[in-house]
């Protein structure tokens, strides 16, 4: 099964060309041009790694981030700009992001912070299954609780 990947970036030219690169390596990329548009797009479709700029007009990404976290809090965040500072990064991390990356990014890191944020969700998700499990193999009546 592909990666489901949220890319969002308000620089147009710059979003295309990344999804384009993703997409060629394999992963099912969908592209957002703002963070509104971002949260809409993860209502209706559950992703595993969203790609998010920080800098961006109407809902910048560390609002967005705090958004994503509400709405989708498994959904692993990778924090990407060109105008970054230690302060925003730390930030974006206390938020929950997975990472956060300088652009221009070596397309082998980003590659590799996906991958190992894709683990982390997959992990979290299947501790949430087996928790589901045993609680539903000790008590089948709780399911209709």
């Amino acid at each position: 099964m592909k990666k489901r990947i949220l890319l969002v970036d308000d620089e147009k030219e710059f979003a295309d060309t990344l999804s384009e690169r993703l997409r060629t390596r394999d992963f099912d990329v969908t592209t957002a041009y703002s963070g509104d548009e971002a949260l809409e797009k993860l209502k209706e479709y559950n992703y595993d790694v969203t790609i998010l700029d920080v800098q961006m007009p109407g809902l910048n990404g560390i609002d967005a981030l705090r958004e994503i976290k509400k709405l989708k809090p498994l959904t692993e965040v990778l924090m990407l700009t060109g105008h970054g500072t230690v302060e925003t990064a730390i930030e974006g991390m206390k938020i929950g992001a997975y990472d956060f990356l300088m652009k221009p990014c070596e397309m082998d890191v980003l590659l590799s912070k996906i991958n190992n944020a894709y683990e982390r969700k997959y992990k979290h998700e299947e501790r949430i299954r087996k928790a589901f499990t045993e609680k539903l193999s000790t008590s089948p009546m709780s399911v209709f609780k």
